[in-house]
Formats: C-alpha cells, structure tokens, sequence
C-alpha cells in the first residue's frame, strides 16, 4: 500500500518536476508573453508543493494516515495508468515550434489534474479536500491560459536549443 506520507511526496515532486521544466522553458523562449506566463506557473508549482509539503507536515504531527486501508498501490496504479507525471523525458532539443512546447505543459497539467482528481475520495479533512479542490481549478486555469496561447502566430518564436 501507498502511505499518506508516499501519495504527498508524489505530489510534491510532480509540482517541483512542473517548476523545473518551466524554469527551464524559460531560458528557451524568447517571447515575452509565453515567459510572462511560464514564471507565472512556475509560482504556482511552487506554492502547491508547499501545500502538499504542509500537509505532509501536518500528517506527520497527526501521526495519522487516512489513506492505508483506503488505497492499496493495485488500485492506485490502476487509476493512474502507465503515467509518469515526471517531464522528465521532454527533450527541448527535439521541439522546434512553440505549440508543439505548449502541448507538451497542457498534457503535463491535465496528468496533474487526473492525479489530484484520484486522490479526492481519500481526503478525509474537509479544509484539506476544499484546498485540493482549489489546486484542481488552478491546474485547470493553467490549461485554459495554455490552451489561449496554442495557434497564435505572434506566440510562434524560436525555442533556443
């Protein structure tokens, strides 16, 4: 089984890998929007790994575990699939267009979205839940401000390799 302190620290690293990338994003683009808003999200990333990372902590204090006779790792791997949520394979080497970049972050946003989406049902803590629920809309409003940018040929500049 996956421990509460094991789920959280799944989520902390699929924030802090999401901050990681778009910082490196960053270095790659040259348009001001599209740095605009990958700085943007990387506060973002930053402040829900600092959430989870709070929870964990509270976790621990509690010593409690609300997930362990919630959620076996069978069903947990069941309701992820064969998702990575890392980034860790883009290679920015390979990506010439802007949109082809952008897709790549919206994908990485809905992986988000669905990890966040399994863990609800075990989320026990009302406040807890309401947070999490706020995270899933701002990973939410990542995409549509991703998906703003897709096609719009003022956006398409080179990507420094």
């Amino acid at each position: 089984m996956f421990s509460a302190n094991e789920i959280l620290d799944m989520a902390i690293k699929l924030e802090k890998n999401g901050e990681a990338v778009y910082r490196d994003a960053i270095n790659r683009v040259s348009n001001p929007e599209l740095i605009k808003l990958l700085e943007w999200m990387v506060d973002e990333e930053i402040k829900h790994a600092n959430w989870f990372a709070e929870m964990k902590l509270n976790l621990d204090q509690k010593s409690v575990n609300p997930f362990m006779e919630k959620m076996s790792r069978e069903l947990f791997n069941d309701l992820l699939g064969d998702k990575n949520f890392s980034l860790k394979d883009v290679d920015f080497s390979s990506v010439s267009e802007i949109d082809d970049l952008i897709a790549i972050f919206i994908e990485f946003e809905k992986d988000s979205v669905r990890f966040y989406e399994v863990l609800e049902p075990f989320i026990g803590d009302p406040i807890s839940l309401e947070s999490l629920k706020m995270i899933i809309d701002e990973e939410n409003c990542h995409i549509k401000r991703l998906q703003e940018l897709m096609g719009r040929a003022e956006v398409f500049t080179t990507i420094s390799k």
